[in-house]
């Protein structure tokens, strides 16, 4: 079905197209697909919400997009035969590590986190995530979460702390704390990052980073 144009989110691993299809990903340039538009199957994907896009992630290189022409829509992702990039194509794997643990900063309190983990969380430092991890595996929360599906494709998809203990400290905070309104949560902070790091990137380019070019 025909829609209209539908501003959202979409992560790629680089700047060509992936699934063997390689072509060149741009600001400004629209690509577009023929045929019978079929989520994962036929189309140019992309989320309205941020964190479903990084649910969806292959990669750690952000876009903000048009979607137009045939629209297919899914609960966390839409599927289009034509997808204009509007900002974007920059790497914000540090980012989404900083994210990561801020996130499972939030629940920390509700399990008894190591020393080194905490501290690992608080600072990001890369010395210390080997030895969280080793920790979180020896806490007894490290086991329940391996059975926590969500925590686990959240903690794969953001490659981000890559901390055991983020997934653990989410899987206790699962009966304490509504699962919707921390990804509501989630998906505000992640936004407000996000958004910083493009207005970042259109000062430095002299205001241009958001102007659509000709190139299509």
């Amino acid at each position: 079905m025909k829609a209209d144009k539908i501003e959202a989110w979409w992560f790629s691993s680089g700047k060509k197209l992936p699934y063997g299809d390689g072509r060149i990903i741009k600001i400004g340039r629209t690509h577009k697909v023929k045929g019978n538009i079929e989520l994962c199957k036929n189309g140019l994907h992309a989320s309205r919400k941020l964190l479903d896009a990084l649910g969806h992630a292959g990669g750690s290189v952000i876009w903000r997009v048009e979607l137009s022409g045939k629209i297919k829509k899914d609960t966390d992702k839409l599927c289009a035969s034509s997808r204009l990039y509007l900002e974007g194509g920059i790497d914000i794997s540090d980012c989404l590590r900083k994210f990561a643990r801020m996130c499972a900063l939030d629940v920390i309190h509700l399990w008894d986190a190591p020393k080194v983990v905490v501290d690992f969380l608080k600072t990001g430092d890369e010395k210390l995530r080997a030895a969280s991890r080793a920790a979180s595996k020896d806490s007894a929360s490290w086991a329940a979460s391996c059975d926590t599906s969500r925590a686990a494709s959240w903690a794969a998809s953001w490659n981000a702390s890559r901390a055991a203990s983020c997934a653990a400290s989410w899987n206790a905070s699962r009966d304490s704390v509504s699962w919707d309104a921390m990804q509501k949560k989630h998906n505000r902070r992640l936004t407000s990052m996000i958004k910083k790091i493009l207005k970042k990137e259109e000062s430095c380019q002299g205001g241009m980073g958001n102007k659509r070019s000709k190139d299509r």
